[in-house]
């Protein structure tokens, strides 16, 4: 099965999202910021990270840094999912090495359909 770690601080947003990837055949687990899911993805790497931005302790931009610099961090196909709408971060996110973007609020048909386009499905 499939491996979705889902980064964000609010716990709302992860048993939503991970609602939504459980429903897609997915195995989930979660982490509230940057350090937890490193901490998480050096114990067990997932195939795929869905990730906020803004979260105290570590954004979601240091995390996807500090992920892409370990060489099993290359693998896992990195999904942002945030509130953040500037064009600049978007692309500042992306050459961090995100494989896609997704806009708060976000449904099961647009997370579906990024997964689909990052090959996950």
């Amino acid at each position: 099965m499939t491996t979705c770690l889902v980064v964000d601080d609010s716990r709302m947003i992860r048993r939503v999202a991970s609602r939504i990837l459980k429903d897609l055949k997915f195995e989930t687990s979660e982490a509230e910021n940057g350090q937890d899911a490193i901490d998480k993805c050096r114990i067990d790497m997932p195939d795929a990270i869905l990730l906020d931005w803004n979260m105290p302790v570590m954004d979601g931009l240091d995390f996807l840094k500090e992920l892409r610099q370990d060489p099993e961090g290359k693998l896992p196909v990195v999904v942002f999912c945030t509130a953040e709408r500037d064009v600049l971060k978007i692309t500042q996110a992306l050459e961090a090495g995100a494989d896609e973007y997704i806009m708060k609020p976000f449904d099961s048909d647009i997370i579906e359909s990024k997964f689909q386009q990052a090959g996950l499905i």
